[in-house]
This record gives C-alpha cells, sequence and structure tokens, in this order.
C-alpha cells in the first residue's frame, strides 16, 4: 500500500503521526533489549508449558524458569503466556474406586428401609470405607457405625484397600461392641443379620 501511496498520506488516513509510523518501522527492524529478552523468555516458556503437558500455568512456569536460573516476574510471564494463547489446564482429580460393583457375586437384599428405628445400641450397625490423601500417599479407613448411638464401634486403617482391612475393623467392633443376636449390619459391600 506504501508503494502505491505517500507515506504521509496513509498516517493522516488513519490518524496516526508520521514519526510514530517511523518509530515503529524503526522498532521492528531493531527491536529493543527488553524486547529481544521478551523472545527469549517466551521460547523458554513455551518449551516448559509442552514438557508440562500444556498443565503448567504462570506460577509453576515461574517456579521452573527460577530452578533453570531464569528470574522473572510472574504478571511478565503470565502476559507473555496470553499473547501466545498459552493457558494451564488443571489436571482431572484422582479418585479412588472403594466399592467395586462389577462383579458376579451375589448381592444381599437392603433389609435397612424395612426395619424400624432402632431404639437401643447394637441394633443396626453401618459400615463403610472411605480415604484419606497423606503425605506418604492414599490412607485408607474402615469403619463400623452404631446407627442409633451413632458411636464408631470399630475402625481400621491401611495403606491398602482389602479384606484385611474391613476384618480388622470388624473385629474391633465386634470385641468393643459386643452385639447381641439378631444385630442387622448394613453395608454396600454387604449386609447380613447375626
Amino acid at each position: 500500500m506504501k508503494t502505491e501511496h505517500p507515506i504521509r498520506s496513509l498516517c493522516e488516513a488513519l490518524e496516526v503521526s508520521a514519526s510514530g509510523y517511523y518509530d515503529w518501522v524503526h522498532r521492528q527492524a531493531q527491536p529493543s533489549p527488553r524486547a529481544q529478552e521478551n523472545a527469549r523468555l517466551a521460547l523458554l516458556i513455551v518449551q516448559i508449558h509442552q514438557e508440562s503437558r500444556q498443565t503448567y500455568g504462570s506460577p509453576r512456569v515461574q517456579v521452573a524458569l527460577d530452578k533453570a536460573g531464569h528470574a522473572y516476574g510472574r504478571h511478565r510471564i503470565a502476559r507473555l503466556m496470553r499473547q501466545q494463547g498459552l493457558c494451564g489446564r488443571a489436571q482431572g482429580r484422582f479418585r479412588v474406586c472403594t466399592t467395586d460393583s462389577n462383579h458376579d457375586q451375589p448381592i444381599a437384599p437392603n433389609r435397612l428401609p424395612d426395619l424400624p428405628a432402632p431404639n437401643a445400641p447394637n441394633q443396626v450397625w453401618l459400615g463403610d470405607i472411605t480415604y484419606v490423601a497423606t503425605e506418604e500417599g492414599w490412607l485408607y479407613v474402615a469403619g463400623v457405625l452404631d446407627l442409633y448411638s451413632r458411636r464408631l464401634t470399630g475402625w481400621a486403617m491401611s495403606e491398602h484397600i482389602d479384606t484385611k482391612l474391613i476384618l480388622a475393623a470388624w473385629g474391633m467392633a465386634l470385641t468393643h461392641g459386643q452385639p447381641p443376636a439378631g444385630l442387622v449390619f448394613h453395608s454396600d459391600l454387604c449386609h447380613f443379620a447375626i
């Protein structure tokens, strides 16, 4: 376009100063030290972002740059990431499966809705398993609860979710609760009467 029309006419039409246009041309030919540093930093950011499988946002990119010996502000990193269309992607939350409903074992009927509300301890017990994230990994907790008193009659913890965990909680409940005949035990794992 500048070959067809004089620069001054184009600048007037676009409402920019001719000196501003020439300054911009000069910056394109010889970028400032800051622009050159931003270009180098942008390459590092892209590399770190790719190595993180596009999961790192500006805070973690800044940490990775610091570890590599490059100290830059998070806002500068965030601005350069925005300019390149990069953003961190949150990883899906890890969920532990505590119940395996995909089996060919017989399923006991749920008698709990048909029972009257308990009016004394040790008539109905409930059991369940949960998990807690610790610094050393997942900790699985099995518990047996008295439905009447809401008291935990038995519990056990383990690094593994297995039969031993459940039997340990059940054994503690039997020892401490000493249930009479007729106790109903309900869990999503099993359901039976003693």
